[in-house]
């Protein structure tokens, strides 16, 4: 569909070709290309983020815009899985494949909550909820995880110490199996029934599972991130045309700018809209005929 419409409006693509070089001629835009120097009046840079380097993925947009005077707000990898590990990690790191709703968010008081599903991994923590805390975490800090967000823990645990249910029982109840008896182990060392643990104990435990803190060790990378945070400052670009307030006839688009959607095609989203938005606001000043690329 998108081969046909750029046939259908006359655009005229240049695959493969590579870039060597942009400089300024007077008001217009040279471009050393591998196949020869190409002019223009206008030039658009939607060369994307960082993620998924094996499919080409570079930093040459950030360059470009850094060269020509704008700001680039430092990008990192988002809705990227997290990797977990040292001591505080080890109870959890046989439970590969189980999966929960939770709540979520980051340790940041900007930071919003995300209800959807934690996964845990081989290496970490993954799914939904995962990726979308992702994006507002920042090395080094704990993130803020509800295990058990529809259930009152505390009180189905002391409400157990009147008849003979274990602990690890209880828990089953809300949490996948694996993870309660994880967790009971790290936390009580061994399942015992509740009406032979302190009502302190139970309430601790409860707490926990309410607010689990881990503190991811990193996270996968750029290999792994669906989208780039950071990128050209959106205050260097006027936000109808995305041109930019420093050069004039040079535009930014879609992920090499600094705007972050939510998981759920938010992002394909922003791409395909600032390009619209581009493409119509050039559309209106260039005269007919007239070049860009």
């Amino acid at each position: 569909m998108l081969l046909a419409e750029c046939e259908a409006g006359g655009v005229e693509r240049w695959q493969p070709c590579g870039v060597d070089a942009v400089r300024r001629e007077g008001d217009a835009f040279a471009l050393d290309t591998a196949r020869g120097t190409l002019r223009a009046a206008r030039l658009v840079v939607a060369t994307g983020g960082l993620s998924i380097p094996k499919i080409g993925a570079t930093d040459w947009g950030h360059a470009l815009a850094r060269r020509l005077g704008h700001r680039v707000v430092e990008p990192r990898p988002a809705l990227v899985p997290f990797v977990c590990s040292g001591a505080e990690w080890q109870p959890f790191a046989g439970l590969t494949g189980v999966a929960l709703p939770v709540r979520a968010r980051a340790l940041r008081a900007d930071a919003p909550e995300f209800a959807d599903d934690l996964l845990f991994t081989h290496r970490g923590l993954s799914g939904p909820a995962a990726l979308q805390v992702s994006t507002w975490w920042r090395a080094g800090e704990p993130i803020v995880v509800d295990l058990a967000p529809a259930a009152d823990l505390g009180g189905a645990l002391v409400g157990a110490k009147s008849g003979r249910r274990h602990v690890g029982s209880v828990v089953a109840d809300t949490l996948p199996r694996r993870l309660a008896d994880a967790w009971v182990g790290a936390t009580l060392g061994a399942d015992r029934p509740a009406a032979e643990v302190r009502d302190r104990a139970l309430a601790a435990l409860a707490a926990a599972l309410h607010r689990w803190t881990p503190t991811p060790s990193g996270s996968e990378g750029w290999k792994k991130a669906e989208v780039t945070a950071g990128g050209v400052d959106t205050r260097d670009l006027d936000s109808r045309s995305f041109e930019s307030r420093l050069v004039a006839g040079l535009h930014f688009i879609g992920e090499v700018v600094d705007v972050t959607g939510w998981l759920g095609g938010y992002n394909f989203q922003w791409a395909w809209a600032s390009a619209a938005a581009c493409a119509r606001a050039i559309g209106a000043v260039c005269p007919a005929g007239g070049r860009g690329l």
